[in-house]
């Protein structure tokens, strides 16, 4: 059996990508997009005529209505090959700004209603900002499900988790890159690899606390650097991965055990924890490394939606 095949036992495999016609090799569960990762694909000569004819069918509407038929385009395209739930982002530049938030995600969940798009297919992305993750607990009340992402800290899952958001999604991979930046020269790869890496550390952290106190928020580890860091989180509730990596897994057949699991996070003595907006924000500024990435990632985000929305003219 090689290692995708073997993952699958423990953990929902999710196909990172906005290139659909990817999909079908790995056979994936669920598909996340993001900004980034669309305007790559639309940059591609396969993908380009999705994005011309948004803009033929759409071009007189405002050009954030025509971004978002163009995210759910993709999204209905990746439904049509996977079984389970397609992620699609809100536009990052509303990342504190909790009602505009709402309104962005209701306008999506309906465009895919209208496309026949059942709700419990969708999961909208919001960034783990305190205004998102209130926008997000609105949208859960009403029934629409939420996937909050660049979540880099305890705080930031646990401010989810009261929340009640249907999932997270915890960096792996950049919270990794900020500790190797951070130490320089001082770093020692084989010292911070598979279970010893800092990101595979603040997922099981997480998944561990989420699962002693049974908070029913998934955890889907997202945004992967190495092989080694998926396997380390064999047994994760989800694990999004990249066509490279999932190409990596699935040629390897090198054993994969389980190292994460409900049960035996059952054990482990604990505390309870829960945020204020005034904890969760001190626990941020406490956390150089999450304060960084949320708004390096969100900035990075932005930059690809006015690449985008460029596309579009």
């Amino acid at each position: 059996m090689n290692q995708l095949d073997a993952l699958k036992q423990f953990t929902t495999v999710v196909a990172d990508t906005g290139d659909f016609k990817q999909l079908a090799q790995f056979q994936p569960q669920d598909a996340t997009t993001n900004p980034s990762l669309i305007l790559k694909a639309v940059q591609k000569p396969d993908y380009l005529p999705l994005l011309k004819a948004t803009v033929a069918d759409h071009g007189n509407e405002p050009m954030d209505a025509q971004i978002d038929r163009l995210l759910v385009r993709f999204g209905c395209e990746i439904l049509a090959t996977i079984p389970g739930r397609v992620s699609t982002e809100v536009d990052a530049r509303l990342s504190f700004d909790t009602a505009a938030t709402v309104v962005r995600a209701k306008r999506i969940m309906a465009l895919y209603e209208a496309q026949g798009v059942k709700r419990e297919r969708v999961l909208i992305k919001i960034a783990s900002t305190w205004e998102g993750i209130q926008a997000a607990a609105e949208l859960e009340r009403e029934g629409i499900r939420t996937n909050l992402t660049l979540l880099f800290s305890f705080a930031q899952a646990v401010a989810c988790g009261d929340a009640k958001v249907q999932l997270i999604s915890p960096f792996v991979g950049r919270i990794y890159d900020w500790y190797k930046k951070s130490a320089g020269a001082a770093w020692v790869e084989v010292d911070h690899a598979n279970a010893n890496d800092p990101g595979v550390k603040s997922v099981r952290a997480i998944y561990n606390h989420y699962k002693r106190h049974g908070i029913a928020t998934e955890v889907m580890g997202a945004s992967f650097r190495n092989v080694g860091q998926i396997t380390a989180l064999a047994g994760c509730d989800l694990l999004t991965i990249a066509p490279e990596l999932l190409a990596q897994l699935g040629a390897s057949t090198e054993p994969l055990t389980q190292t994460l699991s409900a049960s035996a996070a059952m054990q482990l003595d604990l505390p309870e924890v829960h945020h204020t907006e005034a904890s969760f924000r001190y626990a941020m500024n406490e956390d150089a490394m999450a304060t960084e990435k949320l708004a390096e990632g969100i900035r990075a985000f932005c930059v690809d939606a006015v690449k985008l929305e460029a596309l579009m003219h």
